[in-house]
């Protein structure tokens, strides 16, 4: 049985942090995994900005309703939810995913949570488990599952390289040139049909 696991910001909606550097004038914050590989340290740094610019949840969650799935994204999820199970692993918050997950027709997700004070403040963060993706993917391989993975960021690599099949997708030209022997993609009938053909 397969499953295919899919990272969320950068292969099927927009990078709300870049949205949120865009919307907020605060051009640091355009900063991504595509960046830097270590997550944790990313989001440390992003919250004492925030903190430095009193931003809370609010002015985040304003900037992510205008957000809109990558054209062709929601027909994608729907083409491949027909005939294998999906999972959206994402290093984002619940609190940042579930209106675009409503966009997309409500794929499952697993992802990780907000510290947020009375005032809206983001206080911290709660990571699910420690390298969550790549964990996530050796425990679904545990009970039975193959695995395909498609990513864009470091984060995704472990995910990507512990699967049958793992594509990059949409990725940077440094991460493809880093990493020549994973096959990368641009566009979604092309992803669609490299999934179909690991799984045939």
């Amino acid at each position: 049985m397969y499953i295919t696991c899919l990272d969320l910001e950068g292969v099927l909606v927009p990078e709300i942090w870049i949205a949120f550097a865009q919307a907020s004038n605060i051009p640091e914050l355009k900063r991504t995994t595509r960046d830097e590989p270590d997550y944790e340290k990313l989001m440390n740094w992003r919250l004492k900005i925030l903190k430095e610019h009193h931003l809370g949840l609010k002015e985040i969650q304003e900037t992510i309703a205008s957000i809109d799935p990558l054209p062709g994204a929601r027909e994608f999820l729907d083409e491949l939810r027909s005939f294998t199970q999906v999972i959206i692993i994402s290093d984002t918050f619940t609190q940042f995913a579930a209106p675009l997950m409503k966009k997309l027709g409500w794929p499952t997700i697993f992802c990780n949570s907000l510290e947020v004070a009375e005032d809206g403040e983001i206080t911290g963060f709660r990571m699910r488990i420690e390298n969550s993706k790549l964990t996530t993917v050796k425990a679904l391989q545990s009970i039975g599952y193959e695995t395909i993975a498609s990513g864009d960021s470091y984060n995704d690599l472990g995910m990507i390289q512990a699967s049958k099949a793992g594509f990059l997708f949409r990725s940077t030209e440094k991460i493809k040139a880093d990493y020549p022997e994973l096959p990368a993609y641009e566009t979604f009938p092309e992803l669609m049909a490299a999934i179909k053909k690991a799984m045939d």
